[in-house]
């Protein structure tokens, strides 16, 4: 039967069909191999990456090139607790269900795609319960709602499987929880049984591959021009160009042109919102107002959010000084145009706004941007972030008197941007009272490292002697101080006595 879906027709079926992310292809190959001579320390990963990159048709390649059995179950669909232990869990915790001889090692694949999508805390649903739902004798009353107790049911698969488990996804924080103040607790239990493998999005080359590839199979050609212009709005999702292949192959006979590339592109790109990732990577790469304001409207952001998303990924971007010191001129004027909505002197500043940090982004440098671009998302927009010690940012609201959220959207990435590119400089860190561990959260550096060990040595030792300066500096102040009052006092009782007498 021929299937008419191409991103499922030309889905690799064989590691040798795969492309990109070879480091992250033998990390999977060799934890599946661990399998075979027991359940390793990690008995599932856990796949990040944006989508379309080819997470889940990578594990399942490798799986069956080694003939084993796969079990998917997309957690978008089915999320809490009684759908998973009865699409998942049950397989899990039993020998292979297509394995009849008791000497053969084949394994079954347990595949979660999406699991960022499940939601909720870590309460779990009764055994009893969820039993009955398995069963197929719970009452309608009895159903679960949403994703009730999916992620508690989730654990207990990782804890109690004696089969391969895999989950994948494209933001790590929505299965940890992203507003929850128990997110780590949550990561923590995890991260116990799961080995973390993060994707890259596809390179160029990966991408003309595998265009080239699919025309040839299903009998077109195309022009260098037209594959080119495909690969260059195309942010690295394999899925994606399959799916524009296979839009532009039914308007065309047999070659596909340049024209009809742009026309596909321009037709979506008016009537689609963009991600942020792929989107911010067409606004740097544009070169013309006009183009740059058009894709920041195609971005699904708030002005304050686009200027926050610019102002951290300039810095990344721009090597070139001049062009950062532009962008960073145009941002100002931004953020000062924020401040009119309360002043009500100008009801289009939200329209200025959202210009101007397009242009600070896409027009700042006199130079096209080549290749690939490594965007970050920015650190201090994310609730209660652990990219730097919740203290810092408590003692900075204390001493500047302003708010918690004033610290981490503005005092702090200041703060960050200084202290990153020089480490050794520890005059703001010691006047502002900080640890040495907390010196070495915000200048971006890993404890475990033994050069960062070394600088948290140097750093107590500054910080003693900055202490014992500052004690000495305030018995001085004092002296003087009771030296006043002394003298003070002591000329008021000369001068009240000449009045007595």
């Amino acid at each position: 039967m021929t299937v008419s879906d191409w991103t499922e027709r030309y889905r690799p079926s064989s590691e040798r069909q795969l492309e990109g992310n070879e480091s992250q292809r033998r990390l999977i190959r060799n934890w599946l191999s661990e399998w075979n001579n027991g359940i390793p320390s990690n008995p599932g990963i856990l796949l990040i990456g944006p989508p379309g990159v080819g997470k889940t048709s990578i594990a399942r390649a490798i799986a069956n090139d080694m003939n084993w059995q796969v079990i998917e179950l997309n957690a978008s669909d089915a999320r809490n607790a009684g759908a998973i232990r009865k699409a998942a869990t049950h397989a899990s915790t039993h020998g292979s269900l297509f394995s009849f001889n008791s000497n053969e090692k084949k394994k079954t694949l347990i595949l979660l795609d999406e699991v960022d999508h499940l939601t909720g805390g870590l309460r779990a649903v009764s055994d009893q319960r969820i039993s009955s739902i398995v069963r197929g004798e719970n009452k309608e009353s009895e159903e679960l709602s949403g994703d009730s107790g999916g992620k508690a049911e989730l654990l207990n698969l990782l804890q109690n499987t004696i089969q391969p488990v895999i989950l994948a996804c494209n933001d790590e924080m929505g299965l940890w929880g992203k507003t929850s103040s128990t997110w780590r607790t949550t990561r923590d239990r995890f991260s116990a049984h799961l080995k973390i493998i993060k994707f890259d999005r596809a390179s160029n080359e990966a991408l003309r591959r595998i265009a080239n590839r699919v025309l040839k199979e299903e009998g077109y050609t195309a022009d260098p021009g037209a594959i080119e212009h495909l690969v260059e709005n195309n942010p690295g999702d394999l899925r994606a160009l399959v799916r524009d292949l296979q839009v532009m192959a039914n308007l065309i006979d047999e070659n596909l042109s340049v024209e009809i590339v742009k026309d596909n592109f321009d037709a979506g790109f008016r009537d689609t919102s963009i991600e942020i990732f792929p989107g911010l990577e067409r606004l740097y790469k544009s070169r013309n107002a006009e183009k740059a304001i058009e894709i920041c409207k195609s971005l699904d952001k708030s002005p304050d959010d686009m200027a926050a998303w610019i102002s951290w990924n300039n810095a990344v971007v721009y090597t070139d000084k001049n062009a950062i010191r532009r962008g960073s001129k145009s941002l100002t004027i931004s953020d000062n145009m924020l401040f009119s909505r309360f002043r009500n002197t100008a009801h289009r500043s939200n329209y200025w706004t959202s210009n101007l940090s397009a242009l600070a982004a896409a027009v700042t440098s006199k130079n096209p941007i080549e290749g690939r671009i490594f965007l970050n998302y920015p650190a201090f927009l994310r609730h209660n972030s652990a990219y730097v010690k919740k203290s810092v940012i408590e003692r900075l609201a204390v001493t500047c008197g302003c708010s918690i959220k004033a610290v981490r959207e503005e005092l702090l990435p200041a703060l960050i941007a200084i202290q990153s590119q020089n480490s050794s400089d520890f005059t703001i860190s010691l006047s502002l009272g900080l640890t040495a561990e907390e010196h070495a959260a915000i200048c971006g550096l890993k404890k475990s490292y033994s050069t960062t060990k070394q600088l948290m040595e140097e750093y107590s030792k500054q910080q003693a002697d900055f202490l014992s300066e500052q004690v000495n500096i305030q018995l001085e102040l004092t002296e003087e101080i009771l030296e006043e009052s002394t003298e003070d006092s002591e000329g008021k009782s000369d001068s009240g006595q000449m009045k007595l007498f």
